[in-house]
């Protein structure tokens, strides 16, 4: 048995795609997930599977939301060892800064730097990005809502062809320890 972490995009934000946090338990633990738990109401779900393949969990979850509720969710299914990779190879230093400075945005596949040519870094100091697996490193000292870099790292052009999510290092530790379970 692994466990998962579940991270659905744009749900609950602004008043629309409205998914209520009781009823999507409800709908994985009718998928045959194990034990379904979700923290915050943006989007994260915790869930135990001997399936094992994140992208198959992942469409049954994008499938099932959108045959109960009606609209369409991209899902990123990643297992524990992923998560607490990601977390522990972050290049800047998160035990100094704010949750809200530093996020992760999450890609359902590999991205490399050609994606990102047309961003000069040097004309968002002192905000900066780094790469990981699967994964971009956001530092925005004033936190995401104003931050002109997260603003061009998110439009469609830079992420076309991949479900791309983001989290505030408060989720990005606390779903490392509830996939640890």
């Amino acid at each position: 048995m692994t466990t998962y972490a579940a991270l659905l995009r744009g749900i609950n934000v602004g008043g629309s795609r409205k998914l209520p946090m009781a009823e999507l338990r409800s709908l994985m633990s009718g998928l045959g997930l194990d034990d379904p738990r979700t923290y915050l109401q943006s989007g994260q779900a915790v869930f135990s599977s001997a399936h094992g393949d994140e992208e198959s969990l992942a469409a049954g979850l994008t499938e099932a939301i959108e045959r109960q509720f009606g609209f369409r969710v991209d899902v990123i299914v990643r297992d524990h060892a992923y998560l607490k990779a990601v977390a522990d190879a972050c290049p800047f230093p998160a035990a100094e800064l704010e949750a809200k400075q530093l996020h992760v945005t999450y890609f359902s596949g590999q991205v490399g730097p050609e994606r990102f040519a047309e961003i000069d870094p040097a004309a968002y100091l002192p905000e900066e990005f780094r790469l990981g697996d699967r994964a971009l490193y956001l530092y925005a000292p004033e936190g995401l809502g104003r931050s002109k870099l997260g603003e061009a790292l998110s439009r469609p052009r830079v992420n076309k062809g991949l479900i791309a999510t983001s989290r505030n290092w408060n989720t990005v530790v606390k779903l490392v320890e509830m996939t640890a379970d």
